[in-house]
């Protein structure tokens, strides 16, 4: 089946091409924002000189920033606190094939093949574990809903099959499988351990790039002039660029508002745990997905992580927060994670009875549509958008920011990609934005949308592609 753009092929693709980087920090781009740099001082007030601003470094501001690197672009990359910190820090790790729409499934799968052979093409080395997954249904409903998935996910070239019962209770150590199950088996899922050392290596490869990643310098202005944006204004310089990449996570929309601007996304509170260690779990076991009860395990730190979709989450609005608000000050419910382990008590008792070594939790951005929220901002020019997580962000980030990067630096999006922009909405007000991104979390793992709100995401039109549309809901 024909790729939607090269970008989104599966295959890693050999960098160094024509108008790429030669070598660490060697791109014209790079050199530029250094020499800038020599004029001004980074550790002086003053101007800045670069052609992308990224404000944001978690993982999805810092693939943009390196992608933009390596397409030759001088970067700089704002973040109030430091790298990581908030949201993408406290993920699960977990990288999926299996998605609603052919798009979103070839970003997924390119995503894991740039994870894989992140030393590759990024020159910096990660550690990836490549276990594999479980798609289970106990119920009759869920179990036609993930035949759907199968067929779809197999005609988008995903590798996916239906799994025997003894496959699960043969590889699974944590998983006790009733026999009664209907399972997919995803031996292209992988995970990384601990998803900081993701945030390490796109460090590490965007300075290796000459990317700036400046720490503790929040973004307090977006100046804009004759219609468009001329850069940011941070608490101790003005950096000068006519391209800014709003990648602020759950703060996406304070930031925008910056420039005038509004971004349809509701931030919504994610929590997980991780069990004190629990012998025979075996860190090469696959994630496991229960999708009938809305929750996903992995083997971590010897023990077991354990995560969830509530089915009456909670909107938390940085905007509605004091200034000093991060994801540390996110309220957390363990009550929560306890009623989603009860729904699973027979096949995985761990998460209900082996003490917590760690509970976590941090802000997922959720669209009206369930689908991603990257590309221009309607009617301002220079301004981007690399948002719309859907609980998916940390996972789809190595190709999510290769394929803005690619429109950056293009002025082309690929095929399919333009269905992603934030264009697509209209004016929505607050309570009907917050609604909607309420029912996308809740809904996470449903077969059938809610009566007056959005249908689950479907696939690209064909016109977009080339190729026949589906539907499906992650």
């Amino acid at each position: 089946m024909p790729s939607l753009h090269p970008c989104l092929d599966t295959a890693p693709k050999p960098r160094n091409g024509p108008g790429q980087p030669t070598g660490p920090g060697r791109g014209p781009g790079a050199t530029a924002v250094r020499a800038s740099m020599r004029r001004t001082g980074w550790g002086h007030t003053g101007v800045v000189d670069a052609d992308v601003v990224v404000i944001g470094a978690g993982a999805l501001g810092l693939s943009t920033a390196l992608h933009c690197a390596l397409a030759g672009r001088s970067v700089v990359v704002a973040e109030r606190h430091t790298a990581g910190s908030q949201a993408s820090g406290r993920a699960a790790g977990l990288f999926k094939s299996v998605q609603a729409d052919e798009l979103r499934t070839r970003l997924a799968r390119r995503s894991i093949a740039q994870a894989v052979s992140f030393g590759d093409w990024a020159g910096v080395p990660l550690e990836v574990d490549r276990p594999g997954s479980f798609l289970i249904a106990r119920t009759a409903q869920h179990r036609d809903y993930l035949a759907r998935e199968l067929a779809q996910s197999q005609g988008w070239g995903a590798d996916v099959r239906e799994a025997d019962p003894a496959l699960v209770a043969g590889r699974a150590s944590y998983y006790r499988a009733s026999g009664q199950e209907f399972a997919l088996w995803c031996p292209e899922d992988v995970y990384i351990e601990e998803p900081a050392s993701l945030i390490r290596a796109y460090l590490a490869a965007c300075r290796r790039h000459g990317v700036v990643v400046a720490e503790h310098e929040p973004v307090v202005g977006i100046p804009v002039a004759r219609g468009r944006v001329t850069g940011v204004q941070t608490a101790a310089r003005r950096i000068a660029a006519p391209v800014v990449v709003d990648a602020a996570g759950g703060w996406v929309r304070q930031v925008a508002e910056l420039a005038g601007v509004a971004v349809p996304l509701a931030p919504v509170r994610h929590q997980l745990l991780i069990t004190e260690p629990v012998p025979g779990i075996d860190r090469g076991d696959p994630i496991v997905r229960v999708v009938d009860a809305a929750v996903y395990m992995r083997p971590a730190r010897g023990g077991l992580m354990f995560g969830g979709f509530e089915a009456h989450p909670l909107a938390v609005d940085p905007r509605q927060q004091p200034s000093a608000f991060t994801t540390d000050d996110v309220p957390l419910d363990l009550a929560v994670l306890g009623k989603l382990a009860a729904q699973v008590s027979a096949e995985a008792p761990a998460p209900g009875t082996v003490p917590v070594a760690e509970h976590r939790g941090g802000l997922f951005t959720m669209s009206p549509d369930g689908r991603f929220v990257a590309g221009p901002v309607p009617g301002l020019p220079g301004l981007w958008v690399a948002s719309g997580c859907n609980g998916s962000g940390f996972s789809s980030s190595p190709a999510l920011g290769e394929a803005l990067a690619t429109w950056i630096a293009t002025g082309t999006a690929a095929p399919g990609a333009e269905a992603l922009s934030p264009a697509r909405f209209g004016p929505l007000p607050d309570d009907a934005l917050i609604t909607r991104g309420l029912w996308q979390y809740a809904h996470y793992y449903d077969p059938a949308p809610a009566p007056g709100l959005p249908a689950p995401a479907t696939g690209l039109p064909a016109a977009a592609t080339g190729l026949p549309a589906a539907a499906g809901q992650e």
